[in-house]
């Protein structure tokens, strides 16, 4: 008897220490709303218009999209031929530092400071803009698309 108690006492303290440590994995950056937000800038530059959507579930940004877009849709990352002219005189390319500010959000999760990638500097202060006017969407739980100036 002795010995099942035990067994049963190890068995609630393990699914104790298992539920607080989930919990805290699952923790909530701060007041976020679930669902999509968007903003945009509110003008195109050089034929492109910056983007950055995220999805936040559970209070958490579990994903996001940095880009820009042309008049006609076109996505900047697909663009080879923009690619290969910005990396040559760069270093860089839509494909890779939007990845890499995409990641910093989904680390830091609010107050992003994010590292300007060389060679990218206005798209990382567009995209500084840009996440600020999206988290506060998110704090409202107001899913419209927001333009930022």
């Amino acid at each position: 008897m002795r010995k099942m108690c035990r067994k049963i006492k190890a068995g609630i303290l393990s699914a104790f220490v298992f539920f607080t440590v989930a919990l805290a994995g699952c923790g909530s950056s701060g007041n976020l709303k679930d669902g999509y937000y968007t903003a945009e800038m509110a003008e195109f530059s050089h034929g492109w218009k910056e983007y950055l959507v995220i999805q936040v579930c559970h209070g958490n940004i579990v994903s996001a999209e940095f880009n820009a877009k042309n008049e006609s849709g076109f996505i900047k990352a697909w663009d080879n031929s923009y690619m290969k002219n910005m990396v040559s005189v760069q270093g860089t390319y839509p494909n890779k530092y939007t990845r890499e500010y995409v990641q910093q959000l989904l680390d830091e999760q609010a107050d992003v400071q994010v590292d300007a990638v060389t060679g990218a500097s206005t798209s990382g202060s567009n995209f500084v803009k840009l996440a600020d006017a999206v988290l506060k969407q998110a704090a409202r739980g107001d899913s419209q698309t927001v333009r930022v100036e």
